[in-house]
């Protein structure tokens, strides 16, 4: 009854209706898509596979398990801020965050300080004692399922297409769990460059849908 209380919990916070407003952001895809480097589902695979191994996504998981473990919170909120490359990337996970931490007040006996995006999710579980590695699949599988779900809508790409994408990143998603567990905060970073350069270019892109 406690993995099953604790599947549920995850389903419901990481779930697409839960009112953090990630459906609103593209994380620079739709930069990406606009000017050709994304235009079917292998690019938008291999674009969601360089987050995963070495952008936003990897970072997302090392602090992820640092809140979860209840290293502090001051030095942890600091460097996600510091780590998101364009004032898009920061309003991004600022925003999920503190959304996070007000829709998450019926599990947290009231709402939550905002912080971060992985933060809020991470602190949350260890509070309410969800395993740590199921938290970060979690985290991840749905990561990639949103923007998998803004490359569907810009591309465009059809449902199945899309579906073959999230599938296809199962292996990698499982793999970046397993490299971040023994990550220390030294490990953050990454080289996604293509990525943040899309980010601050959308800042300034004529016609958008995504506020990222």
């Amino acid at each position: 009854m406690i993995m099953a209380e604790a599947l549920i919990q995850l389903m419901t916070w990481l779930s697409p209706s839960f009112p953090t407003g990630g459906f609103a952001y593209s994380h620079g895809l739709e930069w990406a898509v606009e000017a050709g480097a994304v235009v079917d589902g292998s690019a938008l695979r291999a674009w969601l596979e360089a987050a995963l191994l070495a952008g936003a996504a990897r970072n997302d998981a090392i602090l992820l398990r640092h809140a979860y473990r209840g290293s502090d919170e001051t030095i942890l909120a600091e460097i996600a801020q510091a780590l998101a490359p364009s004032r898009e990337l920061a309003a991004e996970t600022m925003q999920q965050g503190a959304a996070f931490g007000l829709a998450s007040a019926p599990w947290y006996d009231g709402a939550a300080p905002p912080v971060a995006y992985p933060l809020a999710v991470g602190r949350l579980a260890a509070r309410r004692g969800i395993d740590e590695e199921m938290v970060v699949l979690a985290y991840l599988q749905a990561w990639v399922a949103n923007f998998v779900s803004a490359g569907v809508r810009l591309i465009p790409l059809g449902q199945n297409a899309g579906l073959a994408v999230q599938a296809a990143l199962e292996p990698v998603i499982i793999a970046q769990a397993r490299a971040s567990r023994d990550a220390p905060l030294l490990a953050l970073g990454g080289f996604c460059v293509a990525a943040e350069i899309a980010s601050m270019r959308h800042e300034t892109q004529y016609t958008r849908l995504f506020r990222s």
